[in-house]
């Protein structure tokens, strides 16, 4: 990983959009700091499509949407996208997945659950869970006592040998039935929202994020950047960002939205 300072001017100048994680990249030990707030809106100022890519849940990406400077949200690790129309006053909603599919899986995720909760001690269901529609979030060390890495993965390997889908985030592990992810969704957003073909356009966006969810669009973008604490999960990744800032968390974030903004 090169450091952040090394993107060059042109690069800089030609960006078109930005997408970012949220939890421990926008965010400091849990907190969405004012500095990192205002870099979101001075990039939103400045023209360039701002876009949080998350693990969060669908009641969450709802206010987002709507009150947060952004162009809109994927929630859920890719099972949706929210945009909300400030002029028309509607929000547009789109999903992966219908109604039924999304349905089943809670089902059967709901019947893993119980054998996680039993098999790894510690662990808990997130606290966000009642808003969520598509995925199961096990918490390991947002609201429970942080849990040793081995523990995470037994987590995500018993999601996994039950046919799931499960990715670690830095404080949950995600898991959903279905084959999409954080990057299908965001070609779907680009090509339905910005009527933009991501393929053709991918040099001229940035992504931003601090964890192994993230790495389908650490491989995909040219300038995918990291906060400093993605070297905790080196270990975990194949592929890393291509920069990486000299902060954590939202400092981190503020540092890399500086190389965007100019003068």
């Amino acid at each position: 990983m090169k450091s952040i300072n090394e993107i060059s001017n042109s690069i800089s100048r030609s960006v078109k959009g930005f997408f970012s994680d949220i939890d421990d990249t926008i965010t400091t030990d849990g907190m969405l700091g004012g500095d990192a707030y205002v870099a979101i809106e001075n990039i939103s100022k400045k023209g360039i499509h701002f876009v949080p890519i998350t693990g969060r849940p669908a009641g969450w990406c709802d206010m987002i949407a709507r009150f947060w400077p952004v162009k809109g949200v994927i929630g859920e690790n890719g099972a949706f996208y929210f945009s909300y129309d400030h002029k028309k006053k509607k929000m547009i909603r789109r999903y992966i997945q219908n109604e039924k599919v999304r349905s089943d899986g809670q089902k059967k995720l709901s019947e893993i659950k119980h054998k996680i909760l039993n098999d790894v001690p510690g662990c808990a269901v997130s606290s966000d869970q009642f808003s969520r529609i598509s995925d199961l979030a096990i918490d390991f060390c947002e609201d429970v006592p942080e849990l040793s890495m081995t523990s995470v993965r037994k987590i995500r390997d018993i999601f996994v040998e039950a046919g799931a889908t499960a990715k670690i985030s830095s404080i949950h592990v995600n898991a959903w039935f279905g084959d999409y992810n954080k990057l299908e969704m965001t070609r779907i957003f680009a090509k339905e929202v910005l009527n933009l073909d991501l393929d053709q356009n991918k040099g001229s966006f940035v992504f931003c994020g601090d964890s192994p969810n993230d790495e389908p669009l650490f491989e995909y973008f040219p300038n995918s950047c990291g906060v400093a604490n993605v070297q905790d999960f080196k270990s975990e990744m194949i592929h890393l960002p291509k920069y990486v800032a000299k902060s954590r968390g939202g400092k981190g974030f503020v540092e890399i939205c500086e190389k965007f903004l100019g003068d």
